[in-house]
């Protein structure tokens, strides 16, 4: 009886190669994913870069986004950061929301992007922001709860971010890869079902012109940050 073999079989051997290919990617994909809190959003979407997530539900009676941002910090005591920007594309006038280790459990920090020379953490956005809260999951990912009011409108600017490392309760530098110059997109505002089922949506565009921290890679969140709250 003839025996099988990759070398004898050249089509078993490319089909489990596609398979082990295609099976890791289909397992991170947003519709999977499930929280500690058990909660649901109407929509999500597999962000274009840095393997984050954003799972929303878009309220358009009073114009808010209900959202769950996953992703892994560069780092295990790395940060993560969402955020809206109302005026802009990029860093430069964003609200944003970032979740870092405070001794072994994961909290939420604001923080003001009013330019690239002034980045403050703030304890009220000019985005009103609501049932803030964060968690870590099994795999080392970080996630942001939040509703967030936004402009009535058809879309929303947002930005994400991740970093590998935490000084004095502040988020240091983030990498410069064309990931995180990438991170950010037009989140397309979807009504919520009544179903309130999970489904997929929204349209993200990357673009490379700007990103959340900084115009040039000497410019970054740990300094600017820095400069408003010096140690002793």
């Amino acid at each position: 009886m003839a025996s099988l073999s990759f070398v004898s079989s050249p089509f078993l051997f490319l089909f489990l190669s596609v398979v082990l290919l295609i099976s890791p990617a289909h397992s991170l994909n947003c519709t999977s994913q499930k929280f500690t809190n058990n909660k649901v959003f109407d929509n999500c979407t597999d962000l274009p870069t840095l393997d984050a997530y954003l799972h929303y539900t878009y309220n358009s009676s009073n114009s808010s986004l209900s959202i769950a941002f996953k992703a892994p910090p560069a780092e295990t005591d790395g940060w993560v950061g969402w955020g809206v920007n109302l005026n802009g594309t990029g860093m430069a006038g964003a609200q944003a929301l970032v979740a870092l280790k405070n001794g072994t459990v994961v909290v939420v920090k604001k923080y003001n992007l009013a330019s690239y020379t002034d980045i403050e953490e703030t304890s009220k956005l000019t985005v009103d922001v609501w049932d803030l809260s964060a968690e870590s999951d099994s795999t080392g990912n970080f996630v942001i709860f939040a509703s967030v009011k936004v402009p009535a409108g058809p879309s929303v600017n947002q930005i994400w971010q991740v970093g590998p490392s935490v000084k004095d309760g502040f988020p240091e530098k983030h990498g410069f890869a064309s990931a995180n110059l990438q991170a950010m997109g037009k989140l397309e505002l979807v009504a919520s079902k009544s179903s309130g089922g999970k489904t997929t949506g929204g349209t993200v565009g990357a673009q490379s012109s700007t990103h959340l921290v900084g115009a040039q890679s000497s410019t970054h969140l740990a300094e600017e940050i820095a400069d408003d709250h010096p140690t002793n």
